[in-house]
């Protein structure tokens, strides 16, 4: 993630020296409004698990879960390709602050004011329709008018250009914590703005006459000592036996053939004007190539695809790459096998998030795991049977998952190695239509964050 924003801001820079012209395109004093939505839910589940597991668990926040908002905005180009953004939002939400700030979460709506000031990176001019860019800046944030906090941003968008300087900007930002009382959380926007002042009456600008051209002179421009007239390269120095031209460079790698040793394939004066070698022929230079003699791959600079947890399965085939698993299990360890548990036990009396004393029993060989394997991590997913609404069920699973949680806490095992989630009587493994059944329903199951 970090090459691809640092080679898009490369590309922003290149294009604003590159594209010179002599018709500014520079934003005039504008102002906007802007409908957001702010997720303060999914970059806490990327931070606990990552991007690609909050994908393919679909577990990005709901546009239920998010808070709608409005915002004022204050534009300004300061250049071609770089604008400045002024903004004040507010909306009301719930504000889960981390155990670090020492304040509890808020679960009621409160108001949360945050102002920003930000740079817009553009790829191309204010001349196109449309218009990518990267954001970046700093703000600050009140909440509930008691608690204050400071955050960044960072964020891409797309500027859709309406005509008469009218701009819509659909843009996404990542809002990191800078400040204890700040968490980390995404925003989605869309925004209208328009300059504030009409345009001012272009400047018309006369161009001077061009010089005369100089008169016509037999002589010896690039003063090689041969005469343009029989000079093939007459304003560049050269030598007869190149009938005035320089000695050639076949290959333009700057080495002329004469000391080249390589004069057909570009090179460098390191290496008498051949390339770089490559000893182990993996198509990366030595260097470049941080394993030199063995062959590997580009992305991990010549190396070969890391084993992290050194299990024998390499990291992009391993779904549990730091924790050590077996080559069976892709990589992860078999618990179930392992330590001889069974999910099937841990069960609930019927409505209540109360664990039996059997369920306990099983529960130990969980802190058994989870001591062996400091780094591993579980989801634990809690179920009901049908008995009941999905009102009443959905919240009884989650207070049965994190009633598990909280036992395995009370034995010193991390809670951040745990992610909570609640099912209701959405995923049987029996028949509901018995009492056995409904028991069997009644459980908590645990699954290997990968």
């Amino acid at each position: 993630m970090k090459k691809l924003l640092f080679s898009l801001i490369t590309l922003v820079v290149f294009t604003a020296a590159v594209a010179q012209t002599t018709e500014s395109y520079k934003k005039r004093p504008s102002l906007g409004v802007s409908f957001f939505l702010n997720d303060i839910y999914t970059a806490e589940r990327i931070s606990k698990t990552s991007l690609s597991t909050v994908l393919q668990n679909k577990t990005w926040a709901k546009t239920t879960e998010t808070t709608p908002g409005l915002a004022l905005q204050y534009v300004e180009g300061l250049t071609d390709h770089i604008d400045f953004v002024g903004q004040l939002g507010g909306t009301f939400t719930p504000y889960p602050f981390y155990p670090k700030s020492g304040v509890a979460p808020v679960t009621s709506n409160k108001f949360l004011l945050e102002a920003d000031a930000n740079v817009n990176l553009k790829l191309l001019t204010d001349k196109y329709t449309l218009v990518p860019y990267l954001a970046f800046g700093v703000g600050a944030s009140m909440y509930g008018g008691t608690y204050f906090a400071a955050q960044g941003t960072a964020g891409m968008g797309l500027q859709l250009n309406l005509g008469s300087e009218t701009f819509v900007n659909t843009q996404f930002n990542f809002r990191p914590a800078i400040s204890n009382l700040a968490v980390n959380h995404l925003a989605y926007s869309i925004s209208i703005i328009s300059p504030l002042k009409d345009k001012p009456a272009p400047v018309v600008v006369v161009a001077p006459p061009p010089p005369p051209p100089p008169p016509v002179v037999e002589k010896d421009t690039d003063g090689d000592g041969i005469l343009d007239k029989d000079d093939k390269c007459p304003t560049v120095k050269g030598v007869a036996k190149y009938q005035g031209c320089p000695i050639p460079d076949t290959d333009g790698d700057g080495i002329n053939d004469e000391n080249d040793k390589c004069p057909t394939v570009k090179g460098i004066a390191k290496y008498q004007g051949c390339p770089i070698p490559d000893t182990d022929k993996d198509g990366i230079n030595d260097e470049e190539d941080k394993c030199p003699t063995v062959p590997g791959l580009a992305r991990y600079q010549g190396c070969p695809i890391p084993d992290t947890d050194g299990d024998g399965v390499n990291d992009e085939e391993d779904k549990c790459p730091t924790v050590k698993g077996t080559v069976a299990n892709f990589g992860c360890p078999e618990l179930a096998v392992q330590y001889k548990f069974d999910n099937r036990k841990i069960l609930f009396n019927t409505g209540t998030a109360i664990l039996t004393k059997a369920s306990k029993v099983e529960l130990e060989k969980v802190v058994k795991a989870l001591t062996d394997y400091p780094s591993l991590k579980l989801y634990v997913d809690g179920h009901t049977d049908n008995t009941g609404s999905d009102k009443i069920n959905k919240p009884l699973s989650l207070k049965r998952a994190n009633a598990v949680k909280a036992y395995l806490f009370s034995k010193k095992i991390a809670g951040e190695r745990l992610i909570t989630d609640g099912f209701g009587s959405s995923k049987p493994i029996a028949d509901n239509k018995t009492a056995k059944g409904k028991a069997q329903n009644r459980r908590v199951e645990f699954r290997v964050q990968e």
